[in-house]
């Protein structure tokens, strides 16, 4: 079991950042990737980037790609999400995710809300 704790979100104007923060515990040895989904009011929740743990090797989606940056720290087994030029579109509730395989996301976290005032 792996278990997932977000910080982080908040309330933002609009051209503002934000850092979120997802700590991992648990069985973090096996983990291959960690990922970022976020959930709009009465939508459904979309991928938004994702890290490779062991090569650091990072993935975004195209709304976010040149504004969004994941990083990690390994030893602390935690991954960051900053978000920079923040718009109100961006306003959703943020989730953590771990995936142990390729395709996978296993394991969530409960969800941080930011919220874009514009």
């Amino acid at each position: 079991q792996v278990q997932l704790l977000e910080s982080g979100g908040g309330l933002v104007q609009a051209g503002g950042s934000l850092r979120l923060s997802c700590a991992a515990s648990g069985r973090t040895d096996n983990i291959y990737a960690m990922g970022w989904f976020r959930q709009a009011p009465g939508k459904e929740r979309v991928f938004v980037g994702l890290i490779r743990i062991s090569l650091g090797w990072t993935f975004y989606a195209s709304s976010v790609k040149g504004r969004f940056t994941i990083s990690r720290d390994n030893a602390k087994n935690t991954v960051y999400l900053q978000m920079n030029s923040l718009k109100p579109e961006d306003t959703a509730v943020y989730y953590c995710a771990v995936g142990l395989s390729v395709g996978n996301w296993d394991y969530w976290g409960q969800g941080t809300q930011v919220t874009v005032s514009s």
